[in-house]
């Protein structure tokens, strides 16, 4: 299985190149695999998993062919804070969470515009019903079982609703999309199973299984959203590195340690709807790769 996306900024179809991809395929497509999976969703196992990639002897030597594999851009990014473009990273962690360069990754200014929160592949769907499901993947997405709380959950009915699927070759730092303030954050606990189209194909309950942590925001200019950070296998952890209440467009909320991981944001119905490309690839079952910043979608 072929995983392909729609790049906005070259206007075609790219084919995905997935890290670990016969690792997944055999936890998820075998029944050997499948029998270990129950014991490495666990997530003890994840983050043990996310720790060894903190350790400057085991997990610095894969850097630079992670680099090479996945052709990253380098220049685009800063070294962690104290060391030199010549050795910029103690780690695989911190060179997984490395940080853009000023610039890089400007946010759309006009505030009818909703910008994308992270760099990523979108699907994006204008309403939201209870028995919507995720084209291909077919996976169902009531909100009160995406937000784990009866209080919220009318708020965003029928509402709008983004997945923002990120890989472990992507920008891993989330941002707010707009200013406003936080009016609750939770963690809702479980397992961590990949967040890949090959596990999500074969478990479709996975973004409802899967740890994740969740933010009720009063915005600005798009009314209040739900934002969704969904934890995944090897992910060592959902790190929160914005403590105050109130927030600006495009200031940084947090990031994911080792894995990939899916951001979903849930809005209120009338309020803003995804971009028209991202409404028609979705429709064919397709996502669309953003850059951060880039217009994800509009007020209506």
């Amino acid at each position: 299985m072929e995983i392909k996306y729609f790049s906005r900024e070259s206007q075609d179809l790219q084919i995905e190149k997935v890290y670990g991809d016969a690792a997944v395929r055999w936890m998820y497509e075998t029944s050997s695999g499948k029998t270990f999976s129950e014991l490495f969703v666990r997530p003890f196992v994840s983050k043990a998993y996310g720790a060894l990639q903190s350790s400057s002897l085991i997990s610095k030597r894969k850097i630079k062919p992670f680099i090479r594999d996945f052709a990253i851009k380098m220049d685009e990014f800063d070294p962690t804070p104290g060391r030199t473009e010549e050795d910029p990273y103690a780690h695989f962690n911190e060179f997984f969470i490395r940080p853009f360069k000023a610039g890089k990754r400007p946010f759309v200014s006009d505030e009818h515009l909703f910008p994308a929160p992270c760099e990523a592949r979108y699907f994006g769907h204008a309403g939201h019903s209870d028995d919507l499901k995720i084209p291909v993947k077919g996976v169902h997405m009531r909100p009160r079982d995406l937000v784990f709380s009866e209080k919220w959950a009318e708020t965003f009915s029928d509402g709008p609703l983004v997945v923002a699927r990120l890989c472990p070759v992507d920008y891993h730092r989330y941002h707010y999309p707009d200013a406003g303030e936080v009016v609750e954050s939770y963690r809702v606990p479980g397992i961590l199973h990949s967040v890949n189209p090959i596990a999500l194909k074969q478990k479709s309950e996975i973004f409802l299984q899967n740890e994740r942590q969740v933010s009720i925001l009063e915005t600005k200019n798009f009314g209040k959203l739900a934002y969704i950070e969904v934890g995944a296998t090897c992910v060592g952890k959902i790190v929160q590195s914005s403590k105050s209440k109130q927030f600006s467009r495009g200031e940084e909320k947090g990031y994911f340690l080792f894995g990939g991981s899916t951001v979903i944001l849930l809005g209120e119905k009338g309020a803003w709807t995804p971009s028209q490309d991202i409404l028609d690839w979705t429709a064919k079952g397709t996502e669309v790769y953003l850059k951060l910043g880039q217009e994800m979608g509009h007020k209506l």
